[in-house]
Formats: structure tokens, C-alpha cells, sequence
């Protein structure tokens, strides 16, 4: 259960780090709740997920999860521009996190 906690805990990171993108500096009122609430949502799911597992693997896969779906999204809506090389590194965090999954 904490796996799936943590997991989704990951991808309400990139949630949260996409509306504080969008919020303009809080200037934007949808964005700037959208973040807030993922962002509450995203903490206590980590909390809860560090009580079973190890901080630095928590922590290691909730921050690769999150980072590889934020670039993920940027790409998807032009925000960013896409490459091969991008792609391949998002892959290797991504293997990473899986890497860690599985060495716990």
C-alpha cells in the first residue's frame, strides 16, 4: 500500500509543479488552488509512505517520479521542446525508480 501511496504521490509532485508553473506567481487563481491542493495532497502521501519505507528510497523515487512526469508534460504541451537525448534520460530516471522499487 505505501508503493501506491508513494507513486501517487509522485505524479500529484508533477501536478503541483505544473500549476506553480502556471500559476504566474500566484497571479492565476485556478493554478495557484490546483497547486496548493496537490501539493498538501503530495506531502502527507509522502508522509505516510516514509512510514513504512526507507526516507532516502522514498524520497529518491516520490522527487523521480514527479520530475520525469513534470518534463513529460512540458514536452506533451509544447512547454518544452522534446528530443531524443531528453527522452532517453527521463527513461533512465524512470529505470531508476523501478531499480529502487525492486532492490527494496
Amino acid at each position: 500500500m505505501s508503493w501506491l501511496i508513494l507513486v501517487l504521490s509522485g505524479v500529484l509532485e508533477a501536478v503541483w509543479a505544473t500549476a506553480l508553473g502556471r500559476s504566474e506567481g500566484f497571479s492565476k487563481p485556478t493554478p495557484t488552488i490546483i497547486f496548493f491542493m496537490a501539493l498538501v495532497v503530495s506531502m502527507a502521501g509522502l508522509a505516510y509512505a516514509m512510514r513504512d519505507l526507507p526516507t532516502g528510497t522514498a524520497y529518491a523515487v516520490w522527487v523521480g517520479i514527479g520530475a520525469s512526469l513534470t518534463v513529460v508534460i512540458a514536452m506533451v504541451t509544447g512547454a518544452e521542446a522534446a528530443s531524443w537525448l531528453k527522452v532517453g534520460l527521463i527513461l533512465t530516471i524512470v529505470a531508476s525508480v523501478v531499480g529502487l522499487k525492486l532492490a527494496h
